[in-house]
């Protein structure tokens, strides 16, 4: 019985582990606040060859946390990274979950333009190869 308990808590340890976040911070804007990448949730679309990559602002202490939770607002978006150009997939915040569209894949690129989006390249492109393919 001591074992099977013992098992049963060491596989919700790991399924819990699974499906934490690791936010790595890449960049502070003007006005203060960090803007932080999820590596848990980065991958690279098996269709476009794009990297998706999940992104939350925080300032202070606060999070970024996962879509819908209290403490972030971000976005989803797909980098090309040879063209260093943006598909923004999908949009969320407190009170809003996110809902990502079916046809992203067919939006026109728009060139990733900025001091956020430079840094994000540069964390994430590197990886490239790195991360899973879905």
């Amino acid at each position: 019985m001591r074992r099977a308990l013992a098992l049963a808590a060491t596989l919700s340890l790991v399924a819990g582990a699974a499906s934490a976040e690791t936010w790595t911070k890449f960049h502070t804007m003007e006005n203060g606040a960090s803007v932080s990448f999820d590596s848990d949730y980065t991958y690279k679309d098996k269709q476009s060859g794009r990297i998706v990559v999940m992104q939350a602002l925080s300032k202070g202490t606060l999070g970024p946390s996962a879509p819908g939770k209290a403490d972030s607002v971000g976005s989803v978006a797909a980098y090309d990274c040879g063209k260093k150009n943006v598909i923004p997939m999908a949009s969320y915040r407190p009170n809003q979950a996110l809902d990502i569209k079916a046809t992203w894949r067919s939006d026109t690129p728009k060139k990733a333009e900025g001091a956020d989006n430079e840094a994000l390249l540069a964390a994430v492109c590197p990886h490239a190869d790195h991360v899973p393919v879905k």
